[in-house]
């Protein structure tokens, strides 16, 4: 995974899959990239981590909580400016599990993360997606 940032759209995979949404008029890929997460599965792979880390900051967006914005995220600010969709509390519900899972053992994205020097940047990029998904 080619990554830049620790942010969530600061990587090739999260990238590819924003220009990917911003063809789309409803959640259905959010809540794929939400559910990939989720996945039964010993094991979290990395790029899976990263498209629902994105996917969380277009809910986070939709709920007017935004984050950072940038010519990596403006795909995902135009998308969600432009649709009208209504956010589900289940999927709220699963995407704060997903966090869970990211930030847990099972995930190759948070032991990729520990092997840098930018691990407590990454932590504290995810926990503040976290906290703007809500309650």
């Amino acid at each position: 995974m080619g990554t830049w940032s620790v942010d969530a759209f600061g990587n090739d995979d999260a990238a590819d899959w924003a220009f990917e949404l911003a063809e789309s008029d409803d959640l259905s890929l959010v809540e794929a990239a939400i559910d990939g997460a989720l996945a039964e599965g010993e094991y979290l792979d990395a790029p899976d981590a990263a498209i629902a880390l994105a996917a969380m900051e277009v809910i986070a967006r939709l709920n007017g909580n935004w984050g950072d914005r940038n010519a990596y995220t403006e795909p995902i600010d135009r998308w969600v400016e432009r649709v009208t969709v209504q956010l589900e509390p289940d999927l709220l519900a699963r995407a704060r599990v997903a966090i869970d899972r990211i930030l847990s053992a099972d995930s190759e994205m948070l032991e990729l993360w520990q092997d840098s020097d930018d691990y407590g940047a990454w932590v504290g990029s995810v926990e503040n997606l976290r906290s703007r998904l809500g309650e």
